[in-house]
């Protein structure tokens, strides 16, 4: 059922509008892009945990974990640069991809970027699933990660300029929540395929599913009216407008995205424009929450959930187990910061997330260093494994309501239409980048810092929460187009972006 209200910014402006079920279900349908990403994130622990998938592209890994001398060491068993780069292969292919969506996204729209990810991703899972040997499997790794480039590019841009400002971010969050389920649902089918012979195909390959429904849907879906005024489809605009706000008086609302086009467009470089300090706290968030995004550690658990258990001394069955009820966690906790992410605002969100998480973290690193010290050798007791799932599912829910889910969500709303691209393309570049650089040397790290590296993520976790506690004004409930004007009555921000904020339209104005 639609409902009815009257959207208020915190500057003042109105418009009006309804809650559409045609915008729901709009959204709902893009928002499936995220499941290729949280697909991938999940699938990937669970089958290089497989000893078939292992003795067949990863012999000396297989050896290495079953050689009982090598394998006294908990914290390195799993340490091998060619498994990891199997992991982190796809992260540097969508870091590239993300440069070429950027003009996809801008030129032709945000479902072409969709249709795109949808296809690359799908042949990159068939790739993945029909493998015979590294080689194979490494290229399809590379266009999987081109179809994450894409959709991650794309999707939170699309929810953003379609959504009602008074529930932006419940529908932008439907990304994350899609990612969480991914992630679910990979913990479940590798659970299900891992005392199979060729289960690690499966695993793989079903990942093309979720690729055939985005390149289906986008089919269906309505460009967003800021792509069709940027593309010169202003009538077409107007009616999508009229059709996603369920009325027919608009002419408000779409006169600002008009305005904003028209200003986009005296912008001939968005990538040399984004530089320029009047774009700086834009730049400044869409470069940091990403790199605090993955800095929190939480790859740890959703790429090496069943490696992670395993070296911690779980047997096969339980780390799979144990990974998936993180997983549920993760849904769960998403679907919480869906429902009070309008409410509370994100701030709150982003400040109780990074306590719970910071907390968790020296938990989760305090017990690891009694039971298996530096020597790296001992096991835990059902009892202290049990203490220690529920920490790391602690950790896991704070940060799916807070960093998880804004971590999208803040970058693909607060840039002006100018430079939209070049900063949802920067919030992607630098978590596909960071999302590589974890991905790669995690089981390295582990092995040389042991139980010392949560203590290290947990020093980055409360540096990001002072970092967001100072200088994040709130976004919640500001259209979309006039996010700018929340700079101009920040303490840190006004300095940089005022001279470019017309005097009429400043917060403090008379």
């Amino acid at each position: 059922m639609a409902g009815g209200g009257v959207v208020l910014a915190n500057n003042g402006k109105q418009f009006e509008g309804k809650v559409t079920p045609f915008v729901l279900v709009t959204c709902l349908v893009a928002a499936m892009g995220g499941l290729l990403f949280g697909y991938d994130l999940g699938i990937t622990g669970g089958v290089t945990s497989m000893e078939p998938f292992l003795i067949k592209f990863f012999p000396s890994v297989y050896k290495q974990m079953k050689n009982e001398i090598a394998s006294t060491n908990q914290y390195c068993k799993f340490d091998n640069e060619l498994l990891t780069l199997f992991t982190s292969s796809l992260y540097l292919a969508a870091l590239v991809a993300s440069f070429f969506a950027s003009i996809t996204t801008r030129k032709l729209g945000r479902k072409a970027s969709m249709f795109a990810g949808g296809l690359f991703f799908l042949v990159g899972a068939l790739l993945n699933g029909f493998a015979a040997n590294i080689e194979m499997l490494i290229i399809g790794r590379m266009l999987l990660g081109f179809g994450v480039g894409y959709c991650n590019q794309s999707v939170p841009v699309y929810l953003s300029e379609m959504a009602p400002p008074k529930i932006r971010g419940a529908l932008n969050i439907g990304f994350s929540m899609m990612i969480t389920i991914g992630i679910l649902g990979a913990n479940l089918i590798n659970y299900g395929t891992s005392n199979l012979k060729n289960g690690w195909r499966i695993s793989l390959g079903v990942g093309a599913v979720p690729a055939v429904m985005l390149c289906i849907g986008s089919f269906f879906l309505g460009d967003t009216p800021n792509s069709m005024i940027e593309r010169g489809q202003k009538e077409g605009a107007k009616k999508m407008l009229q059709k996603i706000r369920g009325i027919d008086n608009v002419d408000e609302e779409f006169q600002d995205l008009i305005n904003a086009s028209e200003e986009a467009k005296k912008v001939e470089h968005p990538w040399r424009n984004f530089v320029q300090p009047s774009y700086r706290p834009q730049l400044i968030f869409c470069s940091f929450i990403p790199f605090f995004q993955q800095l929190t550690g939480i790859n740890v658990i959703m790429f090496y959930a069943p490696v992670l258990f395993k070296t911690l001394g779980f047997e096969n069955d339980a780390s799979l187990m144990s990974a998936v009820i993180t997983g549920g966690v993760n849904v769960v906790a998403t679907f919480i910061s869906i429902f009070t992410v309008d409410k509370f605002g994100r701030r709150a969100l982003f400040l109780e997330g990074g306590i719970q998480m910071l907390i968790c973290q020296i938990a989760v690193g305090s017990l690891i260093a009694m039971k298996l010290g530096v020597s790296g050798e001992g096991s835990f007791t059902k009892s202290e494994a049990n203490l220690l799932l529920f920490f790391i599912c602690a950790y896991v829910a704070a940060f799916a309501w807070s960093w998880g889910a804004l971590g999208w969500l803040v970058p693909s709303e607060i840039c002006a239409l100018e430079v939209r691209s070049a900063g949802q393309a920067t919030n992607v570049v630098v978590n596909m980048l960071f999302t590589f650089i974890i991905a790669q040397i995690f089981l390295s790290l582990l092995c040389v810092l042991k139980f010392g590296l949560f203590f290290f993520f947990a020093g980055f976790v409360l540096i990001m929460t002072i970092f967001i506690a100072l200088l994040l004004p709130e976004t919640n409930n500001v259209p979309i187009e006039e996010m700018n004007i929340l700079w101009t009555s920040h303490w840190l921000w006004k300095q940089f972006v005022r001279d470019v904020v017309p005097k009429h339209e400043r917060k403090d104005s008379n």
